[in-house]
């Protein structure tokens, strides 16, 4: 499970489950799952062009919709796998795969997914995928991109 979980994701970041994100019911709350998934969003994001094109054009990436699926709980103490990828790019943005993988129980717990849009900062209006982020997305995935999920 965990060697798949390893291909399948070109950006993966390791977190510890604190304390502080447990619940009342003993587990992880909700809310934080989508931390992990910003978490794992930004080291995604450093190892593209997209921090450097923002300082330079105005444009960056918002989250435009987002989504998580519980599929088992996790709790303290636990190290977790977060695992970003791109599924597709659209015209204005792409969407993004998340997914929490607990190393205490040796399977995905957690997953999810997130549209970002690319915002013009300067305009207030949403901005189209250049080419070199284009090419950039598609090399980290080492796989063709298509414009549907």
């Amino acid at each position: 499970m965990l060697d798949d979980f390893k291909k399948t994701y070109p950006v993966i970041i390791e977190l510890p489950v604190q304390w502080g994100d447990m619940d009342a019911f003993n587990h992880v709350n909700n809310v934080v799952y989508f931390r992990y998934f910003e978490n794992a969003r930004i080291a995604y994001f450093e190892r593209t062009p997209v921090f450097e094109q923002m300082k330079q054009t105005g444009v960056g990436p918002v989250v435009g919709q987002t989504e998580c699926r519980y599929r088992r709980p996790l709790t303290y103490p636990d190290n977790i796998l977060v695992g970003a990828r791109t599924l597709s790019i659209q015209e204005f943005g792409f969407v993004h795969e998340y997914a929490v993988f607990s190393e205490r129980q040796q399977t995905i717990t957690t997953d999810g997914k997130a549209r970002i849009v690319l915002f013009n900062g300067k305009n207030g209006q949403k901005a189209a995928v250049d080419e070199v982020m284009r090419q950039s997305l598609v090399e980290l995935e080492g796989r063709p991109l298509s414009d549907e999920e």
